[in-house]
C-alpha cells in the first residue's frame, strides 16, 4: 500500500537564511553555517522565500518512505536551532576509587582519559567537526561540549562515553565510566 502524496512543512526562523539546491540544505544564522545533504531520500524539497517555509513532499511512499518525511523536517528543524542556539552536552565522571584524570589539548579539540580504572593505558578521543570540549569551572568532573551541529556533539559524547567501557568485569558492579548528565541549549 503507497500513500499518494505526503506533504509536511517547516516554519523558517526570523533570523535564520536557507537555501536549497538538488536535496541539499544549507542554513545559516547567527552562529554559523551547517550543510546537510538529504540525497539517500526520494523526497522533494521546496523552498518558499515569501511564506519563509520548507515543504517536503513524498510522492507513492510506502510506510518506511513516508515516515522519512517527518524525520527530514526533524532534521532540518535541528539545524535551525543549533544555528540560532547552538548545543551543549554535559559529562560527568564517575568513579568508585580511581579518580580518572582528563587533559583537553589542541584548544578543545581533543581529549586525554588517564587512570580509568588504576589503569595505565591513556585514552585519546578527537572531538568532530565543530566541537569543542572544556572542563566546568563549577562543577568537579564535569566535561562541557558545545557545538551547532547535534549530531557531531551528541556523536563526539558517545566516543567519550564508549572509550570508558568496562571490560571483563561485572558490569553491575563497576559502574565507573564518563556519562552524559546533561542536553541542552547554549543561549537559554
Amino acid at each position: 500500500m503507497r500513500t499518494l502524496l505526503t506533504t509536511r512543512e517547516v516554519k523558517i526562523p526570523a533570523n535564520v537564511d536557507v537555501g536549497i539546491h538538488s536535496r541539499t540544505v544549507k542554513v545559516k544564522g547567527p552562529r554559523g553555517t551547517l550543510v546537510k545533504t538529504f540525497k539517500h531520500l526520494k523526497v522533494e524539497l521546496l523552498l518558499n522565500k515569501k511564506d519563509r517555509t520548507i515543504t517536503v513532499k513524498q510522492w507513492f511512499g510506502s510506510r518506511k518512505a513516508v515516515a522519512c518525511v517527518r524525520t527530514l523536517c526533524s532534521h532540518i528543524e535541528n539545524m535551525f536551532t543549533g544555528v540560532i542556539k547552538g548545543y551543549k552536552y554535559k559529562m560527568r565522571f564517575v568513579y568508585a576509587h580511581f579518580p580518572i584524570n582528563c587533559a583537553i589539548t589542541d584548544g578543545g579539540k581533543h581529549i586525554e582519559i588517564r587512570n580509568f580504572l588504576g589503569e595505565k593505558v591513556v585514552r585519546h578521543v578527537e572531538m568532530r567537526e565543530g566541537v569543542s570540549v572544556a572542563t566546568s569551572t563549577k562543577t568537579k568532573d564535569e566535561l562541557i561540549l558545545t557545538g551547532n551541529d547535534i549530531e557531531m556533539v551528541s556523536l563526539s559524547a558517545a566516543l567519550i562515553h564508549q572509550s570508558t567501557k568496562v571490560r571483563d568485569k561485572d558490569i553491575r558492579k563497576f559502574l565507573d565510566g564518563i556519562y552524559v548528565s546533561e542536553k541542552g541549549n547554549i543561549d537559554e
